[in-house]
């Protein structure tokens, strides 16, 4: 395995590796079957204290919820606009709960129930015949297996059929495979495996799930963080995380994500320019944030600037629609002129920086 250092993102149990060390030698509470640790050492491993970082801004009561769901028979379902942290969550559940989060399900067209349960090595299933050498698990098998969390990324991306391929797992618990006989032909369920699943509100109408599918799971939604102060925070420090291991030696001015983080949130909620169509989520900020920094510091030696912030807006918030550039536009030159300060007033000065 590639050394950790030179990861672009290394999963949460290696991100975390001390803090949830620390959290199971500590953790006195009761461990539901199978599960790396307690519920409440979960809880404050994923919402943070004085001891331990926070990692989800959020509510805490839907970390409690979740946590409660995984610890019945019944899948947690995640849902909500993009960019809201449901995949970090699910992440940060999985690392706490099984010590692996990397059991994943990326939900799309061409996923295939093979990818989901199990397929098989071809060369060795033409010479042997099936077995459980040619037998090729997927993350459900090896989580049913193993007694691990699995997490679903984005099911309802998934055709129909496929997504109901995980109707018996989820109530049965147990996975067949028909082409090998005895005891090999089951695999049942250990303790501590469960689902984790995430649908965004924009994709759900793609592949609308069925209702004994949605049966099988408890439904969560996670929304926006309301509060610019505690938004603008998390956008620093993950940009600064991101600069940092970048190779940035500067920090992200704090006056000019000030303006970002103010301009996503007024594109999101809709203003006097309209409601952009495209996603204005805090992670796109962290997004932005990051290329404003790479671009002041690789082309001028020195941070970002509300005019870095113009060109990379332009091809986060604009993408291919027309009117979401317009929109832009029209923010740019209305809505940041009223505003007071250097940085709103340098940011409008570099509106003709947009295209077309």
């Amino acid at each position: 395995m590639s050394d950790n250092n030179s990861l672009q993102r290394p999963p949460a149990e290696v991100r975390y590796a001390d803090e949830l060390a620390r959290l199971r030698a500590d953790d006195n509470g009761p461990r539901p079957p199978g599960w790396a640790m307690s519920l409440q050492a979960a809880r404050r491993f994923i919402i943070g204290d004085k001891d331990i970082s926070r990692k989800f801004v959020g509510d805490p009561s839907l970390v409690d919820r979740a946590l409660v769901t995984l610890a019945t028979s019944r899948g947690l379902m995640l849902v909500g606009e993009p960019g809201t942290a449901k995949s970090l969550l699910s992440e940060l559940i999985a690392a706490a709960v099984s010590g692996e989060s990397t059991l994943t399900i990326q939900g799309g067209a061409a996923t295939t129930e093979g990818q989901i349960k199990y397929s098989w090595n071809y060369a060795l299933l033409v010479s042997e015949g099936p077995s459980t050498r040619s037998l090729v698990p997927a993350p459900m098998l090896r989580g049913m297996a193993e007694g691990k969390i699995v997490r679903f990324e984005e099911i309802t991306r998934c055709p129909l059929e496929v997504q109901d391929s995980m109707l018996s797992l989820l109530s049965e618990r147990v996975l067949a495979i028909p082409e090998l006989t005895g005891p090999d032909s089951m695999v049942f369920a250990t303790a501590g495996f469960n689902v984790i699943a995430t649908a965004n509100t924009r994709d759900r109408g793609v592949n609308e799930m069925s209702a004994a599918l949605k049966r099988r799971f408890n439904f969560e939604t996670v929304f926006p963080i309301p509060d610019f102060q505690t938004e603008l925070s998390l956008v620093e420090q993950e940009a600064s995380k991101l600069l940092a291991h970048s190779g940035v030696e500067l920090p992200p001015r704090r006056d000019v994500l000030e303006v970002l983080v103010q301009t996503f949130r007024d594109l999101r909620d809709g203003n006097d320019s309209g409601r952009m169509s495209t996603v204005m989520s805090t992670a796109e900020a962290v997004s932005v944030a990051h290329a404003v920094g790479l671009r002041g510091w690789f082309l001028r030696g020195e941070e970002g600037n509300p005019a870095d912030v113009v060109e990379c807006l332009a091809g986060t918030a604009a993408k291919d629609n027309a009117e979401d550039l317009a929109r832009l536009r029209r923010y740019l030159e209305q809505h940041a002129a009223r505003r007071k300060g250097e940085q709103w007033q340098a940011l409008h000065q570099a509106r003709h920086l947009l295209p077309g």
